[in-house]
């Protein structure tokens, strides 16, 4: 069974020694009395939580999954869900990031964002239950009415009641401008919605009393396409104006998918009989509402595979360890064994360092737009609050797909480390990279983040978001330009930074000739500037390192050798890159499709 330890010291290091995040947040009055203990300690106990309650659950689970009563419609999760998720309760763990005013506990989303990357790390499939509450949470919190804020956000704040999101339809996939559900007006106010959802994560169980569906549904006179979609609060069980349930609703489970991954989170196709929904926001503006929760779950897909990344990293260092096979090209490591350990041999040791650096890579970045998304929320300071919510709109596509993809390559080769072994169940390993590989594709496929992030984030606004971001690069370069000793950091940092700046220049000119271009450079171009924030990131972590490395502590020597080993080793990667990207469309297209 594999093992899974927080990873709490390059966690404190990031917050507490990178990104001084209690500075940071002296300008948001909310968290203006946070402190350094009070954060580690919720990450100590969080960790806790992870590796002893939910992590013993995560193969077993896999073997399991979970278990459709077609007669009832009702879900059951696998063996021990159910007392994990009440223990998850009873901690108040639910309420980490949430409003006092619905009774939560009003701490920072970095932390958070910390303890669902443990959580992620430790059983993905669980985690997923509660994961999508919060942004069932965010979205009513931002666009429920006074009635709906009071009657459903503490019980989501608690964890007493579940959240999910129903968008996609069999027909229509991400281009939810052709979904058909239907919601019709009734006198009292609510609405009676008809229609079938697919995809729907966590959308049936028993692990909480109510469930709370965000479902798109289109008005009887709405326009077509995504500017007539609406939004609908539809509950499992309807609830009485006192806060009790009512009458089981018209929406339920017609069946599981069965996937490839995430076996046991119950993945739904949701069938919606004249279910009983209000309306959250205003009609034919629910796609927007419904973004806050979209944006959450991407940023929590990017987590996702943080976490994966780094229990893999973890069980695949602990394997190469203590597994001999043939001896060092150089001469015998242990001569009193009768091979060497696998970690002497070089490309051993690259696929291990390739999953220690993207995931102390995507710490630095997602703990960093976590910091943003605080800032943009409850600075003081208005202009700081629209700075940050716009370096969040940028980021947000990063994280989901630089992240994901980086977990795909990560878990993969860490299965490679354990060689045969990495194909049986009981290591572990090949359930990680089942599950990394969904997470390429939910809540918006990697290639439509692309396509948000080069056209809607970064042409669409003449790079203007782009260029802010790069001048925080630029000064830090200036910064610790004369450093002999940040030289190996900050040389390719500064290059890489013109480099995407004069690829976005060439990009665009060629999209205003041909918008297709955007679509042939698009993937290519979102992992040149995923790598252009992990050498920002690592430049900094080195810095802090170098400053520290005298002080007996092997932490910061084995910062530094990461450090070394991605600018050396996995930043290269943007040369071929930029170099397909700027082969532009015409490769792509001249061949018929008669002939493909």
């Amino acid at each position: 069974m594999p093992q899974y330890n927080p990873p709490l010291r390059d966690m404190k290091f990031v917050m507490h020694e990178v990104l001084n995040v209690v500075d940071e947040l002296k300008n948001c009055p909310a968290h203006a009395d946070v402190d350094e203990d009070t954060i580690n300690a919720v990450l100590e106990e969080g960790g806790k939580f992870a590796s002893e309650v939910i992590a013993p659950l995560n193969l077993s689970g896999d073997a399991e999954g979970c278990v459709l009563d077609k007669s009832t419609h009702e879900v059951k999760p696998p063996k021990g869900f159910k007392e994990a998720y009440a223990q998850y309760v009873e901690g108040g763990w639910p309420a980490l990031s949430c409003d006092p005013a619905y009774g939560g506990q009003g701490l920072p989303v970095l932390v958070n964002q910390g303890m669902y990357e443990m959580l992620n790390s430790a059983n993905q499939a669980w985690t997923m239950y509660p994961g999508l509450s919060h942004g069932a949470y965010e979205a009513l919190h931002a666009h429920g009415t006074p009635e709906q804020k009071t009657k459903y956000l503490g019980k989501l704040s608690s964890g007493e009641w579940t959240g999910t999101m129903c968008l996609t339809e069999p027909h229509c996939g991400t281009d939810l401008g052709l979904l058909r559900s239907k919601a019709e007006p009734q006198a009292d106010g609510t609405y009676r919605i008809t229609g079938q959802k697919i995809f729907i994560s966590a959308g049936e169980h028993d692990m909480a009393a109510n469930i709370l569906h965000l479902v798109l549904a289109r008005l009887p006179d709405a326009p077509q396409g995504s500017k007539g979609i609406s939004l609908f609060l539809v509950p499992k069980f309807l609830v009485n104006a006192d806060g009790s349930l009512g009458e089981r609703n018209g929406i339920y489970c017609g069946g599981i998918e069965h996937k490839m991954g995430i076996h046991a989170n119950s993945t739904c196709q949701m069938v919606l009989d004249g279910a009983v929904g209000t309306m959250v926001g205003e009609p034919n503006k629910g796609l927007a509402a419904m973004f806050v929760m979209m944006n959450a779950a991407r940023l929590g897909v990017g987590n996702q595979s943080l976490g994966l990344t780094e229990v893999a990293y973890q069980n695949a260092v602990a394997y190469a360890k203590d597994r001999i096979q043939m001896r060092a090209l150089s001469g015998p490591k242990a001569p009193d064994k009768a091979a060497d350990p696998i970690i002497v041999h070089p490309d051993v040791r690259k696929m291990l360092l390739t999953a220690r650096a993207y995931a102390e890579g995507g710490r630095a970045l997602s703990t960093y737009v976590a910091l943003q998304l605080d800032k943009s929320l409850s600075s003081s300071d208005e202009d700081e609050r629209k700075a940050c919510d716009d370096e969040v709109a940028l980021l947000t596509p990063i994280i989901k797909a630089f992240l994901t993809d980086n977990g795909w390559i990560a878990t993969s080769h860490c299965m490679q480390v354990f060689g045969g072994h990495g194909f049986i169940h009981e290591w572990g390993m090949e359930q990680f990279v089942r599950d990394a590989r969904i997470n390429m594709i939910y809540e918006g496929t990697n290639t439509i983040q692309s396509l948000d992030l080069l056209g809607r984030k970064i042409l669409g606004d003449n790079g203007a978001k782009l260029k802010k971001f790069g001048k925080k690069i630029a000064a830090f370069v200036e910064e610790e330009g004369t450093s002999e000793a940040m030289q190996e950091f900050i040389n390719p940092l500064a290059d890489i930074g013109d480099k995407v700046a004069k690829l976005t220049t060439e990009i665009g000119m060629k999209a205003f000739q041909n918008p297709d271009e955007v679509g042939a450079a698009a993937v290519d171009y979102l992992r040149v500037v995923g790598h252009m924030c992990f050498a920002y990131f690592f430049a900094r972590m080195a810095k802090v390192a170098l400053e520290k490395q005298n002080s007996g502590d092997a932490f910061y020597a084995a910062k530094l050798s990461t450090a070394r080993f991605y600018f050396a080793k996995l930043l290269p990667e943007t040369a071929t890159l930029i170099r397909t990207a700027r082969a532009g469309l015409k490769p792509l297209m001249e061949l018929d499709e008669a002939l493909f």
